[in-house]
């Protein structure tokens, strides 16, 4: 469910040829609208995330899929470039929706089992950020670029109604008016050192993760490759790979071994650079550096997520807003930094600045969690619960 719902800002992006050249502007123009995307997700990821503490779960997430197929079929019948685009921008904010599963599985879980059902929903999530590209294409080559949207709309509608009847009534775990909702996300930033530490190393992680598909396609367009648009799009399936493997960290940590496992996971990351590095030559070591990449992204991304839902169970949907708007950041940096690298320097130089985001993250690590882990830790089974 998570994967479906975060596809949607990214299903526009191997669009952009067939929309530009639908409404008659260049590809320049036409890029903007992932920028629309972009805009809407991380305004929803700071204005309604929050939400799933102070209302009933189950309803909003019901309410703001119906809201996102609303949204996805007025892309599909959008008769000009700004339609388009305002319709992509609320798209971004409703396709938050997936954050909010992701507090409200960490919820329900039992604490000996909660990195595991973190881990097997996040797995659901990034495998949608990795196959949306892919579905994008294959259904554009069938229907057109309308077609997706509208199979979107579709999908999301039957989502609502499955989980309308699947999900528990969740209540709320907040009493703050709304305004002091928002403002509490950065009174938990400054008080929870845990939360911080994670933050600086996801977005260190989703750097990395952005520079990689996004430089990706300019080193497979050209020699020694040259792969078309659609085979280009089908490595999407091999970093689900990595993805699929990744929820082994989840259980680790439950068992705890949580540290340990993040340790190696961030050694990883810079190792996997490594292979890339070789895959400017060799599509062996490519895919097999895209696939420890992912393995090593998804693997930190669920331990952290484990980390940060332990620490105030009053506030986990604040904490996903914190964690995840550093998350994106780094992402959209790493898209911009890949673009800029990628052109002037080549393959080499991205994968070098690639390694060094991941060394970053290890140093992060090292530096803090000695310290840390000498700090007590409060059980959220002891957190008193605001009503």
């Amino acid at each position: 469910m998570a994967g479906a719902a975060v596809a949607n800002i990214y299903y526009v992006q191997p669009l952009l040829n067939s929309v530009g050249a639908a409404f008659g502007v260049s590809e320049a123009v036409a890029g903007l609208l992932v920028t629309c995307a972009q805009i809407g997700y991380v305004a929803g990821l700071a204005l309604l995330v929050p939400l799933g503490d102070l209302v009933e779960r189950r309803a909003l997430i019901v309410r703001m899929l119906l809201l996102a197929a609303v949204a996805s079929g007025v892309c599909a019948a959008a008769p000009a470039l700004p339609v388009l685009g305002v319709a992509l921008v609320a798209l971004g904010v409703l396709s938050v929706v997936a954050q909010v599963v992701v507090a409200l599985a960490s919820t329900l879980a039992a604490d000996e089992e909660r990195g595991q059902v973190v881990g097997t929903v996040m797995s659901g999530l990034l495998g949608g950020i990795l196959l949306a590209r892919t579905v994008s294409g294959l259904i554009a080559e069938v229907g057109g670029w309308r077609a997706v949207f509208a199979v979107a709309a579709v999908g999301l509608v039957a989502l609502a109604l499955v989980l309308r009847r699947a999900l528990p009534v969740v209540p709320r775990t907040s009493a703050l008016p709304y305004p002091a909702l928002l403002r509490s996300i950065v009174g938990l930033v400054r008080e929870e050192p845990v939360l911080r530490q994670r933050m600086a190393i996801v977005a260190c992680n989703m750097a990395a993760f952005s520079m990689l598909w996004t430089a990706i396609a300019f080193l497979l367009h050209d020699e020694p490759y040259g792969y078309s648009e659609g085979v280009i799009g089908l490595f999407g399936l091999v970093g689900v790979a990595g993805v699929a493997i990744a929820p082994v960290a989840g259980r680790l940590a439950d068992r705890g071994h949580s540290r340990a496992v993040m340790t190696a996971l961030l050694v990883l990351l810079p190792l996997s650079w490594g292979l890339n590095a070789l895959g400017g030559t060799s599509l062996v070591a490519l895919l097999a550096g895209i696939v420890l990449l992912d393995l090593a992204l998804t693997g930190a991304q669920i331990t952290n997520q484990s980390a940060i839902y332990a620490l105030r169970a009053d506030a986990r949907s604040r904490l996903t807003t914190a964690y995840m708007t550093s998350s994106f950041a780094g992402g959209v940096c790493g898209s911009i930094a890949a673009s800029v690298v990628q052109d002037a320097y080549g393959w080499g130089a991205t994968c070098a600045v690639g390694a060094g985001l991941g060394i970053a993250a290890l140093a992060v690590w090292t530096v803090t969690e000695p310290r840390l882990a000498r700090t007590p830790v409060v059980d959220a089974r002891d957190v008193r619960v605001e009503v």
